[in-house]
């Protein structure tokens, strides 16, 4: 028995290798195959981690941004209100001045002066804030992602990308915005005003469609100058090295951060971001002064709206202190529509993403 199988099995030895070979190969390739799928497996576990933790640290990195603007109003609203003081000319007027005319001619004009210059440098306070952090916040997520390993950092960079002294240095360029740059802009905007609203007596009525079309040559006049950009960061070369106060490494890397705002800053992206903030804060503008424009339903025309813009005309006199309080809404350090209305508007959150994600990325190291 034992030899009849024997010979079967010589007969049909080279069909048993043959077999023998296909089956230990068919193991070697499935094992091969299952090592294979168990690190694609955990490559995109590991790809899924980092991108739910980077995705983590930009919207904690967002909730910062939305805090530090709100932190900021404060002392923008005081710097506004210093350089255009209305409330002196206020208590001039309840004197009962010989030049009482005179006064209310320089109250019109500060007044529409700090209104407009409210909504420009709250929304260019908005947009920098969220340039400034989301680049801060970039070099961070790469600091402390878990993919840089510590050979990388000893390779191109002896110390963190952004040292919290450097920190501090570049977010102080913000002042920038408070100081020189806001001197600047309300120049600007004043002489825009005067030549808007110059020429129009006190005693005209205008509706709020009128006023409406005022807002709208005083912001034409005002965009048809130098870049808004340059309000906001100073953009001589001598006065960034001067706010990198030196040149130390830690001030070197400053002012190479500052170049990097300056270059997004000046980007066409950013210049339709700050458009659409400014026009968002504009209508809000408008609407907060339609509250003051409403005609009672009862006193409506057969043909009129009440909430018609044109429905309810007002004296110049009559409107300038309505003007010249909205910058407590305006530049309101509680949470107002006005300012909800920049931080959740979908063109600045969809920038901020663009700018995290370039400085997130390990690209961008090799620059």
């Amino acid at each position: 028995m034992f030899s009849s199988v024997w010979n079967f099995i010589k007969r049909h030895k080279k069909k048993f290798i043959f077999t023998g070979a296909v089956v230990g190969g068919v193991y070697l390739l499935g094992k091969y195959a299952q090592k294979k799928i168990k690190e694609v497996q955990e490559k995109e576990a590991s790809e899924y981690i980092a991108q739910a933790r980077r995705q983590f640290h930009f919207e904690s990195n967002q909730r910062t941004c939305n805090m530090t603007v709100l932190s900021m109003l404060p002392p923008l609203r005081e710097a506004i209100v210093t350089q255009l003081n209305s409330e002196s000319l206020t208590a001039m007027l309840k004197t009962k001045p010989a030049n009482k005319l005179e006064i209310w001619e320089d109250l019109k004009i500060i007044s529409f002066t700090r209104t407009v210059v409210a909504v420009y440098s709250t929304c260019m306070l908005v947009v920098l804030l969220r340039v400034q952090l989301n680049i801060i916040g970039g070099y961070l997520y790469l600091d402390n992602s878990v993919g840089k390993s510590a050979a990388v950092r000893r390779a191109s960079y002896q110390s963190p990308l952004t040292p919290p002294d450097v920190q501090q240095q570049y977010l102080s360029s913000i002042q920038h915005l408070l100081g020189d740059g806001l001197t600047e802009l309300i120049s600007r905007v004043k002489t825009a005003v005067q030549s808007s609203l110059g020429g129009v007596s006190l005693k005209q009525s205008l509706s709020l469609l009128e006023l409406e079309q005022q807002l709208i040559w005083i912001r034409a006049e005002v965009d048809s100058g130098r870049p808004l950009s340059s309000y906001m960061l100073a953009d001589d070369e001598d006065i960034l090295a001067d706010q990198a106060c030196g040149l130390t490494e830690n001030d070197l890397v400053t002012i190479r951060l500052l170049n990097e705002t300056r270059d997004m800053l000046d980007s066409p992206d950013l210049s339709k971001v700050l458009s659409a903030c400014l026009n968002r804060g504009f209508s809000r503008l408008l609407d907060n002064l339609a509250e003051f424009f409403r005609l009672p339903v009862s006193d409506s025309a057969p043909n009129c709206a009440p909430d018609s813009l044109s429905a309810v005309s007002l004296p110049l006199a009559k409107i300038i202190p309505i003007i010249n309080g909205q910058i407590n809404s305006v530049c309101s350090e509680t949470p107002s529509h006005f300012v909800q209305d920049l931080l959740l508007n979908d063109q600045v959150k969809e920038f901020a993403a663009i700018v995290y994600e370039t400085f997130s990325t390990p690209q961008e190291l090799q620059k």
